[in-house]
């Protein structure tokens, strides 16, 4: 399975908005399969890639989507953080 597409959305800073969120995301698998909802954090470690998820009744979240290896976990980490740094880079150079 081939990630062939890599769309990220920065999030504007806003004062009173979450400062941890960066961005969302959204992955393409081999030009056929999409998913959307990825979020880049900025921890206390730096960045990383949170799945698409959703909040369930008892206030915990499940992961809708998720890779099941650790070798696909971080190709779809590193693909997704190197566009947004790349998206981030090209706004920082079309700012100036």
């Amino acid at each position: 399975m081939e990630i062939t597409e890599v769309k990220v959305f920065p999030r504007s800073t806003n004062e009173s908005e979450d400062q941890k969120l960066k961005a969302y995301a959204s992955i393409t698998f081999d030009s056929s399969f999409v998913v959307r909802g990825l979020k880049v954090i900025d921890g206390k470690n730096g960045l990383f890639v949170v799945m698409p998820s959703r909040k369930l009744s008892d206030g915990t979240f499940k992961d809708i989507a998720h890779p099941l290896n650790t070798p696909m976990r971080k190709s779809i980490e590193g693909k997704v953080l190197d566009k947004f740094l790349e998206t981030k880079q090209d706004a920082g150079t079309r700012a100036q």
